[in-house]
């Protein structure tokens, strides 16, 4: 028995000094010191950083431009997000179930690689502008790009969050309250204007917070369509980032949206607490399909539906029927039926130089899923088991990365560890293989905080006290009791944490390895060499594959639990 508790007590002396350092060296430590950096970069506290970002004309218009893109976005993607909610959710549209699986595209085709789909169609060599510039010889083949193109690309790419969020608020709707302004003589507008988007506002509120905070924070879609004209703060960053004499810059930079990304948190802390959502949570009746009865906004209505179909499916079409033609149709973006070969897959799979970017971001995502799986739940485990100052202090640290933009970390992690450090033991991680691994394990913690300690409080705790009785040890009763009962939404995390990151380009940017870069990073740099039919080729397989594994992904994570709930 006493073994036992010295064992116990080993085990949980080295699991603490574990999470004291991992949370001091990565959460802590990098960004205190970004801190330092802009503000005691001699050694001696000085605003001169902050006055090279307001004389520099480059890093203020670059400062304009974030928050002109936030503020857009934050209209037009929210225009679209309720519109498409609504006539797959709300109104009797005509083949609504088609369009629900078409606006669904950006969950499986978004970030670089929708970027590039767009450039692929729009780009001054894509297979649309090529058409055009034929039927209007005069017209400009780099038209799509600058603001308006990130600005497109953008809204289209931001809708998910409606499409989970607000559709699920939507259909919890009691329907009762629908029908009884109906039978006050209320018409169908004036009820979604005054019961309907009412309940919805606190969802509303939070998905506007969150596409504000993805236009602040964008990198990808402003890096790749941008063009010279429109430069944001994300990819002047990682610009200044890789000169040691202009880190300085970036720093206040990151700082910036640091500070814009707090703000935004707050605000979505207080609207979340005085937000009414009980007339969402408990459903007497279940909400129906509304009819638009004027014919001419229904006949609208119909039109906007469809010509949206078209725009979603436009870049993705374009890439899956490329990605199976030669050089020849790609660069010239001609479509030719008699050109169609698997050339470019067969390179994919079975050229080394090919499939190792694919390669190394299957293994990076892999393994910082399933390294950020294993972090959380032994803090989960202290977190419940030991309910004290300690334990709730540790819950606060774990959601640091939500308080710190992923540009400002990826600085920070650059910054810190560019020489060696006592807190890495004297050894250097820019450069290594294994910063990346850390920086993609850390941003994900808070998400995969949430989910899990969800899914523990959901746990019967009746077992691990019937298990205990029986004298069965702490870690025993976790691997064959809990884990086992709470492994379908750790499956569900991993799946998810894995397809977030397999293309990932905003943090990678910054600190990938030069002999190992992951596929975003190459999908980006194989279309700054656009004039390459190779290369091209190349990232239309590569995003028909990613299509393919984070279609599956999210089948099994949502597609086969929808199912199960239909046959119950």
């Amino acid at each position: 028995m006493k073994l036992k508790k010295n064992n116990h007590l080993l085990y949980l002396t080295l699991v603490s000094l574990f999470l004291v350092w991992f949370i001091a060296a990565f959460l802590i430590f990098p960004n205190v010191n970004i801190v330092y950096h802009t503000f005691f970069s001699d050694g001696k506290f000085s605003f001169r950083a902050i006055e090279k970002i307001f004389t520099s004309a480059r890093a203020v218009k670059g400062l304009k431009n974030s928050f002109l893109l936030a503020f857009t976005i934050t209209i037009t993607s929210n225009i679209l997000g309720i519109f498409v909610v609504l006539v797959t959710e709300y109104y009797k549209v005509a083949g609504a179930r088609f369009l629900s699986v078409i606006y669904k595209i950006p969950m499986v085709f978004g970030g670089v690689v929708l970027a590039n789909g767009y450039l692929f169609g729009y780009g001054a060599h894509g297979f649309l502008t090529g058409i055009l510039t034929k039927v209007f010889p005069e017209l400009d083949p780099y038209w799509f790009s600058g603001y308006l193109a990130v600005v497109f690309v953008m809204t289209f790419a931001c809708t998910t969050n409606h499409l989970i969020f607000l559709k699920n608020a939507l259909v919890n709707i009691d329907y009762q309250t629908v029908e009884a302004a109906r039978n006050l003589g209320a018409g169908s507008f004036y009820i979604l204007r005054r019961v309907v988007l009412p309940v919805l506002k606190p969802v509303l509120l939070t998905c506007t917070i969150m596409l504000f905070q993805t236009g602040l924070m964008a990198v990808s879609a402003p890096t790749m369509v941008g063009g010279r004209d429109f430069q944001t703060i994300g990819p002047m960053i990682l610009t200044f980032s890789e000169r040691t004499s202009s880190r300085d810059i970036a720093a206040v930079l990151s700082l910036i949206l640091g500070i814009a990304e707090m703000l935004l948190l707050y605000i979505s802390i207080r609207i979340e607490r005085k937000g009414n959502y009980i007339s969402v949570s408990k459903v007497k009746t279940p909400l129906q399909k509304q009819k638009i009865s004027h014919p001419a906004a229904n006949v609208i209505v119909h039109v906007l539906a469809y010509l949206l179909v078209v725009i979603y499916l436009l870049p993705l079409a374009a890439v899956v029927l490329f990605s199976f033609t030669d050089r020849y149709c790609i660069t010239n973006g001609v479509f030719d039926p008699k050109r169609l070969t698997l050339k470019n897959y067969l390179a994919v799979l079975t050229d080394a130089a090919a499939y190792k970017p694919f390669l190394t971001s299957i293994i990076y995502s892999a393994l910082a899923s399933l390294a950020v799986i294993i972090i959380v739940l032994i803090c989960i485990r202290l977190i419940l088991k030991y309910q004290n100052k300690a334990t709730a202090l540790l819950e606060y640290l774990l959601h640091i990365p939500w308080f710190v933009p992923p540009v400002m970390f990826a600085l920070g992690m650059i910054i810190t560890f560019d020489l060696p450090h006592w807190i890495m033991f004297n050894q250097p991680l820019v450069g290594t293989v294994f910063i990346m691994l850390i920086a993609y394990s850390v941003v994900m913690i808070p998400y995969t905080l949430r989910m899990l300690k969800s899914a523990f409080a959901s746990f019967d705790t009746n077992l691990e006290d019937a298990a205990k009785n029986l004298g069965a040890s702490g870690i025993r009763i976790f691997m064959q009791i809990i884990l086992p009962c709470i492994l379908p939404v750790v499956l569900a995390v991993f799946a998810i944490n894995f397809n977030g990151k397999l293309s990932d380009y905003d943090i990678s940017a910054f600190i990938y390895h030069p002999l190992y870069p992951p596929l975003g990073v190459v999908i980006k740099n194989n279309v700054s060499n656009n004039i390459e039919g190779d290369a091209q080729a190349l990232n239309l397989v590569y995003s028909v594959i990613l299509m393919v594994i984070s279609s599956v992904i999210l089948y099994l994570v949502y597609g086969r639990g929808a199912n199960k709930n239909k046959e119950q």
